[in-house]
């Protein structure tokens, strides 16, 4: 099955790290890896979607909609990410900042990572979701603190503390679930194959409790605000392809799993508690954000704090409720994915061109870096939700489900802040890209393998901008029966 294909792989990559000596050799293998990966994602997704079924297997792996969508997310920019990791890491091994063997260990960590990660969307057992979100942090801050610098090891440590704090949080949420299901008079499980079926017969106060536990919780590792302030700090600093898949899925793993106790309190309860939470925290998030945005200075800062706003839109989507706000916050959950990957590609060679972050100090990238600055520049306009790009798309579904829904405060705030955000994203990539090269810079390649992880996500924006507004219907009708679990 295609399930174990995925979880097997990046097993077996992270094995074969040990034996393969020369990095930019296993760069290639673990390509080829991701791309098996990669199209056992979406034949996954393509099967479960056409039959409209579930696969559970030993009531240990549940593979449903959610799932499989999640899983075919995280292949996609586990891909795209794996190709632009082989010129990334060569160059670094090439410029003496790291050596081969740290390289290796670069690849072990990656695979392991990404493991942990489709481990997520995978299992039945609450229990051992909360253990797969676990093995993300405690892998994921090792490649933060990659490069043993201080400010990456500072980094680190706090995205380990403020992280584990919440996951603290999340446990004890998850732990009242199974109380929850056990006072029920019925046997204890925590399989939420189980739980949903008679979430309408468990005790409502418990729950209620239990899911603030749950959102407070994995929410701080989904970046949610005010619980976001280890995110900052971590993707600025870890190696930019692992900054890309910080921002583009480990996020949306924790999102995966408070939609999945969402589904338990939307069966017990109604929508209006779920939906209350999660536009709070949404419209927070988008607050807390273009604030930071306007004044930041840190080119990875600024992608990381764009990553809370849009967390926030997602979450503002859920929690709207209606069939139109659902497929559009999935739908952002991939276009996100895609566009906040090439950004951080981007980020990351131009950090690796001029040697600094301060986006102050960077001028004429157009001209020091051509494919790179352009792949920018059009990235810039995807991620602040520019039509025709993807994103676009699903940001103004979810602005017409809240209008619709007569939900006219929140579209406000959305369409304000937005707006913020765009001209916030204009006036700072705007003086990065354009002007004087400084003094000695000279013009830069980019090597192969990144040139196709660029192309390979602007295709996917590009693609499904143009694509989504003609299988809307079959969004809805996927976004409907997600709301019904």
């Amino acid at each position: 099955m295609q399930i174990f294909l995925i979880l097997a792989i990046p097993v077996l990559l992270s094995i074969s790290t040990l034996f393969m000596r020369r990095q930019r050799s296993f760069g290639i293998v673990n390509c080829a890896g991701y791309l098996a990966v990669l199209c056992s994602g979406a034949s996954l997704f393509k099967g479960i979607i056409s039959t409209g079924s579930f696969r559970a297997f030993l009531g240990f792996i549940y593979i449903d909609f959610l799932s499989a969508f999640f899983i075919f997310v995280i292949s996609v920019v586990a891909f795209a990410v794996a190709l632009y990791s082989v010129g990334y890491i060569r160059k670094d091994v090439e410029q003496g900042i790291i050596s081969e063997k740290k390289a290796r260990v670069y690849y072990l960590l990656f695979n392991l990572f990404c493991f942990s990660m489709f481990m997520v969307p995978a299992v039945n057992n609450l229990g051992m979701l909360w253990v797969a979100i676990e093995m993300t942090t405690l892998i994921s801050a090792f490649l933060v603190g990659f490069y043993n610098s201080k400010e990456s090891v500072e980094a680190a440590w706090k995205y380990i503390i403020i992280c584990s704090v919440g996951i603290i949080l999340a446990l004890l949420g998850t732990i009242l679930f199974s109380y929850a299901f056990s006072i029920s008079g019925l046997c204890k499980s925590l399989n939420w194959s189980d739980i949903v079926p008679v979430a309408h017969i468990l005790d409502k106060d418990v729950l209620k409790v239990a899911f603030i536990f749950i959102l407070v919780g994995y929410g701080t590792k989904a970046g949610l605000a005010p619980m976001h302030t280890w995110l900052p700090d971590a993707h600025s600093q870890a190696v930019a392809p692992i900054s890309a898949l910080l921002s583009g899925v480990l996020l949306k793993t924790s999102i995966y799993a408070i939609l999945r106790f969402g589904m338990i309190i939307i069966k017990s309860m109604g929508f209006a508690y779920f939906a209350h939470l999660m536009i709070l925290f949404g419209v927070i998030s988008l607050i807390i954000s273009s604030g930071f945005i306007l004044v930041q200075k840190d080119l990875k800062r600024l992608l990381a704090y764009s990553s809370i706003e849009h967390i926030g839109i997602i979450s503002i989507g859920f929690g709207l409720g209606a069939p139109l706000a659902v497929a559009g916050a999935l739908l952002h959950v991939f276009n996100h994915a895609v566009t906040k990957s090439l950004m951080f590609f981007g980020a990351g060679n131009i950090v690796s061109v001029y040697k600094k972050h301060n986006m102050n100090a960077v001028r004429g990238v157009l001209k020091a870096m051509p494919f790179t600055g352009i792949l920018v520049l059009l990235g810039m306009f995807a991620l602040t939700g520019f039509p025709p790009f993807s994103i676009f798309i699903s940001e103004i579904m979810i602005i017409i489900a809240a209008f619709t829904n007569g939900s006219y405060a929140i579209a406000a705030l959305l369409l304000f802040f937005l707006s913020v955000i765009f001209g916030a994203f204009i006036y700072h990539f705007g003086k990065m890209l354009f002007g004087n090269l400084p003094k000695g810079m000279v013009v830069s390649g980019e090597p192969l393998s990144g040139k196709i992880a660029f192309l390979f996500l602007f295709l996917l924006v590009c693609i499904l901008g143009i694509v989504l507004p003609f299988i809307k219907k079959d969004l809805l009708w996927i976004a409907q029966r997600l709301l019904q679990g």
